[in-house]
């Protein structure tokens, strides 16, 4: 089965529901990914609003947002949910590659450090609070995304199918989805002149898969961290995020068929 969608310019476009979980099943087509919308094609926008998505969970910063702002339908409906606090990351992806090598190792590295941190950093702590709440309380199916899609928006569904029960091996797996040949091929080019337009220079092809995919020892590191500070990525979700016994059971009957 595949779980991609076809968009003209929206990429990485998944459902990442309908997975086995605790005996149950969770259903499909209420839980989306994708990289981010701003080069949406009309076609895109009308096939977003056909959707009725309940939510559109917006993990970028606000400058990503400034430079790269969403197309979609004004009859979309969503509720956006996003965080506006303009708090640099601590190490944002611009200043990291103004002083990287660009070599395979440093983008590992440096996907590595941000995986680490990013359960605990404010922004993206509210933002996925929030999630959890619109998912507890609202219905229809609800859209997560990032820029590419991949690493803020694969730790964020990785929580979701924690929370549901999803085994380990099946978080993983869908992880990976994103490592995907069409995916690569067609969006190199892009990352390739982002390079070029900021450094004068671009990664080696080795190096540049790197950059654009996922590693399963990056999304380890995440829910390592998440284990260390919180005794288990449960833990986590309850303490830092608020998600308890009452919410965790909203979401399980919005989410199992």
């Amino acid at each position: 089965m595949s779980r991609m969608h076809a968009f003209e310019g929206i990429q990485n476009f998944r459902d990442f529901g309908d997975y086995p979980a605790a005996g149950k099943h969770v259903r499909k087509g209420l839980l989306y990914r994708s990289g981010h919308h701003a080069r949406a094609s009309d076609a895109d926008v009308a096939t977003m609003a056909a959707m009725k998505l309940s939510a559109i969970v917006d993990l970028r910063r606000p400058l990503e947002r400034a430079r790269h702002p969403s197309r979609r339908a004004e009859t979309c409906g969503a509720t956006l949910i996003a965080n506006d606090d303009t708090t640099p990351d601590a190490e944002s992806w611009s200043e990291f590659v103004k002083t990287s090598d660009l070599s395979a190792d440093s983008f590992r590295d440096h996907s590595l450090r941000f995986y680490r941190r990013a359960l605990f950093e404010p922004h993206y702590a509210d933002v996925f609070a929030r999630y959890f709440a619109a998912l507890s309380e609202g219905e229809g199916p609800i859209l997560v995304h990032c820029m590419g899609g991949k690493d803020r928006t694969g730790i964020l569904a990785a929580l979701t199918h924690t929370i549901l029960g999803v085994h380990r091996d099946d978080i993983i797996e869908d992880f990976l989805l994103t490592n995907n040949e069409a995916r690569f091929e067609r969006e190199a080019p892009s990352f390739i002149a982002a390079f070029e337009e900021l450094l004068g220079r671009a990664p080696a092809p080795a190096a540049l898969r790197v950059a654009m995919g996922v590693e399963p020892a990056w999304l380890e590191a995440a829910l390592g961290a998440a284990t260390e500070a919180c005794g288990s990525v449960e833990g986590y979700l309850e303490t830092a995020l608020g998600v308890d016994a009452k919410r965790r059971d909203a979401i399980e009957a919005r989410l199992f068929v």
